[in-house]
């Protein structure tokens, strides 16, 4: 017998099998390498410099529009199961079950919308939760490990929120232990391997829901339901039991609805469909055509929804959300953003520009992973990727181009509106109408939040009715300026600077003050301090500014008398102004309101702060004067050196600090004035 001949033809028959089953494993059980990079918020993929500014604390790449969030995972929830038809007089159980989603749809357009959410295969659980999270495409290889979960370790949307400081509560699917291990700030956990148990999870889902939304103790929260997808395994969609759990999914998120609040984002989304059988996991229509659904209590949408529900891929949901909480964009994301949910309340030009912000982050983060993939795949052919890399550069380079021309646009429309009227400047364009006292109302706060730490807590109420006093006058002043017309419009009457002047007198002694040295609070030279200070002049100076506290608010707030018409006059002119005036000509009067007007009269501008400041310190010398004749004449009173000699310091000591505080709110006005004005030149010189 031929023994070794017959081996090695068995041997070399094994070979071709294996090299056969080898070769149909590489192109069908396709393999994804996981890049190990991931997003930061110091990458240079942000809008360029004059976008980047507006950027609020907290945000990464783009605004945040959302503090917290919410998503809803039901499982199987097949777009059909979420779609609403009136018209059908005798629904299957799983049609018309989830009324609650119409509702919102249909009475607030423009804050709820339910779209078709394309899966990707393969449809099995895991690998669409890797998909939900990272933006990438789970491949069949990933199959086998549906029920041995491992850890996700690229790049994903749960690590960009830890990473960020976002606290993510989980609820729900077992699966996430595995695939995001120590990364939630709580969970609760139920076992999803028996198909056959349709209540488990979702009932402990539900016991823990309400009371999790109502303590605020989240920023992002995921409730994975299991029971519909159960319920398909076991019975199939068409039985009475799909439409008691597809009901009770409806009453859980009609009350969830009731919990949340203004600055939260609720997403409903099916991870996959499902068959008529109740089966997932291949690529047909049934099983990839899963449904989401956005709500939010803000307006999300600038117009309305289209006749047909549009159809996304599921991975847009990474790049969207990511944007929407201030986060990055997980590194391997291929998914594009949905741009219609960055409109809001915007004007039409405000919301181009932030759809055409988030697509630009976007395309930079996409063009940066395939440029990475590619040199660690070297599986992408170099033709397709350079075709690839010039249509990036041309759409980056279209995009400049486009910014470009409306920012110059915007800059074209100020500047001939500067020129038609006489160098007047636009108010509703740049928001200028309060820039005096926008400056002066800041100063004002932050000094008396300083001032209030140097007296006792009792008295900070005192401090809250002396600006509810302070406001009260200009209010009244205001209302009496009206009735005067424009005559005295750039000229403050005696009243006012007298009732300004006996305002901060009668402050003076609210604030817990006398004029005698015995009533002086010394402790205040202390505040802030635990051991003895090394020179008498910090302690002088403390003690100064607790004692004449209402000396230096009053003073610095002077000029308040002067703008705060000017600030309350567009509601009096637009409550003044015809309906039937057309709109080119209401735009005219909006470009005089405010206090943008004396910035077209310099000269009486100058002059009336010159007249007001010439007033007040008239005032404080007569209060002077009036302190000085009374300890003249009662030189030889038994009381003269116990109160009036005192008195007289304490008024030589308020005209002072009152004098000095006048000249530095006067000054701030001109300092901000001269800002203004730099800022016209520049813009008439573009």
């Amino acid at each position: 017998m031929q023994r070794w001949p017959v081996v090695l033809f068995l041997a070399w028959v094994c070979f071709l099998f294996f090299a056969g089953i080898g070769l149909f494993m590489s192109g069908f059980l396709l393999t994804r390498i996981e890049l190990a990079s991931s997003s930061s918020c110091s990458d240079p993929l942000v809008p360029p410099l004059w976008e980047r500014q507006s950027l609020p604390p907290g945000s990464c790449w783009a605004p945040q529009r959302f503090s917290k969030a919410v998503l809803v995972i039901i499982d199987a929830l097949h777009f059909e199961f979420a779609r609403f038809d009136p018209a059908k007089a005798s629904p299957l159980p799983y049609e018309n079950k989830l009324g609650v989603l119409h509702q919102l749809a249909t009475s607030q357009p423009r804050h709820a919308r339910l779209y078709r959410f394309r899966a990707d295969p393969p449809t099995a659980t895991m690998q669409r939760i890797k998909g939900l999270t990272t933006g990438s495409l789970p491949t069949f290889i990933d199959v086998g490990s549906n029920f041995a979960s491992y850890a996700i370790q690229e790049d994903n949307l749960l690590a960009q929120l830890v990473q960020n400081g976002r606290r993510v509560v989980f609820m729900g699917d077992d699966t996430w232990e595995g695939l995001f291990p120590k990364k939630f700030f709580r969970s609760y956990f139920f076992p999803s391997f028996n198909v056959k148990d349709l209540h488990t999870v979702d009932d402990g889902i539900l016991q823990h829901l309400y009371p999790t939304v109502d303590s605020g103790e989240w920023d992002v929260l995921i409730a994975h339901f299991l029971g519909v997808d159960h319920c398909g395994h076991k019975h199939g969609p068409d039985h009475p039991e799909m439409a008691k759990k597809l009901t009770q999914m409806n009453e859980m998120l009609r009350s969830l609805v009731d919990h949340l609040g203004n600055d939260t984002l609720l997403l409903v989304a099916g991870d996959h469909g499902m068959t008529e059988t109740g089966d997932h996991g291949g690529d047909s229509e049934k099983e990839v055509n899963a449904a989401l659904f956005v709500y939010s209590r803000t307006p999300l949408f600038g117009s309305g929804p289209p006749e047909e529900p549009e159809t996304i891929p599921q991975v847009n949901l990474v790049p969207t959300v990511a944007l929407l909480l201030g986060v990055p964009i997980p590194y391997s994301n291929i998914g594009e953003v949905m741009a219609e949910l960055f409109t809001g309340d915007s004007d039409a030009v405000s919301a181009a520009l932030q759809q055409l912000s988030v697509y630009h982050i976007n395309a930079k983060q996409v063009d940066r992973f395939l440029q990475s993939y590619s040199l660690v795949a070297q599986d992408l052919p170099a033709e397709q990727l350079q075709h690839l890399q010039e249509l990036f550069s041309s759409a980056v380079e279209e995009h400049t181009q486009l910014l470009t021309q409306i920012y110059k646009r915007m800059q074209e429309s100020q500047k001939s509106r500067l020129e038609r009227g006489s160098c007047r400047a636009t108010v509703a364009a740049y928001g200028l109408g309060s820039v005096y006292s926008a400056a002066l109302v800041i100063a004002l706060t932050l000094l008396g939040f300083l001032l209030m730490l140097l007296h006792s807590e009792r008295l900070s109420f005192a401090f809250l009715l002396l600006f509810v006093e302070a406001f009260v006058l200009l209010h009244i002043h205001t209302c009496a300026r009206g009735l005067a017309g424009d005559a005295e419009l750039f000229s403050v009457p005696w009243y006012a600077v007298i009732s300004w002047l006996l305002a901060a007198s009668q402050f003076f002694y609210s604030t817990g003050h006398q004029p005698i040295f015995p009533a002086i609070h010394w402790n205040a030279a202390f505040v802030g301090f635990h051991l003895d200070h090394s020179t008498n002049l910090l302690p002088a100076v403390l003690v100064g500014a607790n004692t004449f506290a209402s000396h230096i608010l009053f003073a610095v707030g002077c000029p308040l008398l002067l703008l705060w018409p000017f600030v309350c006059e567009v509601s009096t002119s637009q409550r003044k102004k015809p309906k039937k005036e057309s709109r080119e000509e209401l735009q005219e009067v909006e470009e005089h309101m405010m206090e943008m007007r004396l910035r077209e009269s310099p000269e009486e501008f100058s002059t009336a702060l010159l007249r007001l400041g010439l007033k007040y310190l008239f005032v404080l010398g007569a209060q002077l004067l009036a302190c000085v004749c009374a300890a003249m004449i009662l030189r030889r009173h038994l009381m003269v050196w116990k109160v009036f000699a005192p008195k007289f310091l304490f008024e030589s000591l308020g005209f002072v600090v009152s004098s000095i505080c006048l000249l530095l709110g006067i000054s701030l006005v001109m300092r901000v004035d001269c800002a203004v004005s730099t800022w016209f030149s520049q813009l008439r010189l573009r």
